[in-house]
């Protein structure tokens, strides 16, 4: 039997980017999906994490959990402080969406083009980022870039015009060390942005898998 991961998310564009990670990186695993949209809205709508959107993504990570999966891989970087909570608390690995990327962006460093859609991901990401830069001795500069009108575009179901912003936004950075997308439903995207960039495109899907493969012992 393959090890068991729950995949919880607070956005439908994040499925389908680390659905299509596992079927090619790791298809033996056993994978099912939480999804609670209102996580995403109230974020919004509040401006940032609080202490009851806290609570009710912690109690709904809990109902993960007690369902005996091996592992909870979160693809909700807005809420990054609920995850490390839950990693505290839980017996089992609880990853971040994106930690394992940002340890690739980290082995580059230099210059880090740090990209993202939803306004409050952006300045948490990149608290995250130069927090694991501090820890591990890693010099490094981040540049921050929100696509502006991107999640709304997601949010009105106007792929193409989300791609193009994300794209076209992803060129400032083009001479980074490194281009790192903060959220799973850029993933997508990767191709098309490396096409335009010298610079290696980092995503968190493909990241994400092999570090759950690696901390669960999967051959």
């Amino acid at each position: 039997m393959g090890k068991s991961i729950a995949l919880f998310h607070a956005t439908k564009p994040a499925i389908v980017p680390i659905e299509a990670a596992f079927e090619a990186l790791w298809p033996e695993a056993e994978i099912w999906n939480l999804l609670d949209e209102s996580l995403s809205h109230e974020i919004d709508a509040a401006g940032g994490l609080n202490d009851p959107l806290t609570a009710r993504f912690i109690n709904l990570a809990r109902y993960a959990k007690d369902t005996n999966v091996d592992a909870i891989l979160f693809t909700c970087s807005a809420f990054g402080p609920a995850i490390e909570q839950c990693a505290r608390e839980f017996d089992i690995p609880a990853l971040k969406p994106n930690e394992a990327m940002l340890e690739a962006a980290l082995e580059l460093g230099g210059e880090i083009g740090l990209v993202a859609t939803h306004p409050p991901t952006l300045p948490m990401m990149q608290q995250q980022l130069e927090a694991a830069a501090l820890a591990s001795g890693r010099d490094i500069t981040v540049r921050p870039i929100l696509v502006e009108g991107a999640w709304a575009a997601l949010a009105d179901g106007d792929n193409a015009r989300h791609d193009g912003l994300v794209v076209a936004a992803a060129e400032a950075c083009g001479d980074c060390n490194a281009i790192a997308l903060a959220q799973f439903s850029m993933a997508p995207l990767v191709d098309a942005i490396q096409a335009g960039s010298t610079a290696p495109v980092l995503s968190s899907p493909h990241t994400a898998v092999m570090k759950l493969r690696k901390i669960l012992g999967a051959s």
